[in-house]
Formats: structure tokens, sequence, C-alpha cells
């Protein structure tokens, strides 16, 4: 017989905490986007490049981080170093694990979106006298992220998402470990997990609309 009594003051009283919570959230999706974006561009030239190691080592990367569960590189890096001595905070290990799957998953959304660029481009900056770097930098890269924005955002998306695994490296500061404490005090497992799932939803809808408001802004040419 269904006799749960819902609390929600006892929950909502608890809110600044999961807000301060999800600033910790947004903190991580944005470095662990930064570095990811960065690592993937070099990826893509690496997947590019004519020396075997080079494209031996992104394909390495690629696989790894596409065909192993988050879950598992997040739980690596903590654990999985730790067996080598090397021992990380929660905090890095739950960053390091993100940003190394949204770099493998952009390597190939950077790829995909250099297949669409036609070779002339590269040609024509060639023929005004720029390197191979330099034609890369300023003619194909812009083209390229303009091509890979919206997938870029929904890697955001993720990342956001991904946070939440930070439970198994004992994470408490993000949004979903906030929300694991207070269940585990308050024991009001319902309401706070919904409020928790509202803020979560919130925020990834919050970027989505804005990415494509921004898209729509900056590329209507």
């Amino acid at each position: 017989m269904f006799n749960y009594t819902f609390r929600w003051n006892q929950a909502l009283n608890s809110l600044p905490q999961m807000l301060e919570g999800a600033l910790v959230t947004m903190e991580i999706a944005i470095l662990s986007m930064v570095i990811g974006i960065a690592i993937a561009i070099v990826l893509t030239l690496f997947r590019l490049s004519p020396l075997r190691p080079l494209r031996a080592v992104a394909a390495v990367w690629v696989e790894i981080a596409r065909n192993t569960p988050a879950l598992f590189q997040i739980y690596m890096v903590h654990f999985g170093l730790g067996s080598f001595g090397i021992h990380l905070t929660p905090y890095l290990s739950l960053l390091i694990g993100i940003a190394y799957n949204n770099a493998g998953y952009l390597t190939e959304n950077f790829r995909g979106a250099l297949s669409a660029i036609p070779e002339t481009q590269t040609r024509a900056a060639r023929s005004l006298g720029m390197t191979s770097l330099q034609a890369f930098r300023h003619v194909v890269m812009p083209q390229m992220l303009r091509i890979a924005f919206l997938p870029m955002t929904n890697q955001m998306v993720w990342a956001i998402l991904m946070t939440s695994l930070g439970a198994v490296v004992a994470m408490n500061s993000d949004l979903y470990g906030v929300a694991n404490d207070l269940n585990a005090r308050t024991f009001r497992t319902f309401e706070i997990f919904a409020i928790a799932a509202v803020i979560f939803y919130l925020i990834t809808k919050t970027i989505t609309i804005s990415a494509r408001l921004l898209a729509a802004r900056l590329f209507r040419y």
C-alpha cells in the first residue's frame, strides 16, 4: 500500500547546497570539454599524419574511449593509477576520466567534419603561401569547429551527465554527490533526487537552447 509521506520543505531547504554542487558539476564539465577539445584537435592531426605511430596513438585512444564504459575509464584513472602509486583526488580523477572520454568522441566528430571540407580549401591556402599548419589553423580548423559545433554541444551535455559517475570515486562536492549525501542524512530519497534531476534537466536544456541560438546567430551564412 502506498503510504509514503512527501516532505518537500525539508528537501527544498537543501536547495542552496545542491546549487553549489551544480556549480562544481558545471566547472568539471566545462574544464573537461576545454581539455577534450584541445586533445581532440591534436588526435585529429595524428589521425591524418603520414606517420604510422601517431595514427596508432590516435586510433588506440579513440577505440578505448568509444568502446569502453565511461565508468570504467574514471575507475581506472582513480584506482588503476593508484595501483602504481599515482593517487589523485576524486575531483581530478573525475575530470581526467571525462576529458579522456570527451577527447575520444570529439576526435571522431572532428574527423567527420574534416571530411566535409573540400581539399581545395587547403590547396587555396597553400597557394597563398601558407604552410600546412597555418592552412589548418586559419582555414580548415574554423570550418571544422563550425561543422562540429552542435555535436560538441551534445558532448557537453553528456559531460554534465557523466559527472554523476564521480560517486564511484567518492566525489561528493558535485550535484550528484551533494544529493547523495543529503539523501543519506535526511532519507528523503524521492524529494532530494527529484530536485537534483530537475537541476540537471534545467542545466542541460539551457545549454542545448543556448547553443542552438548561438549557432543560428554565428552560422547564418
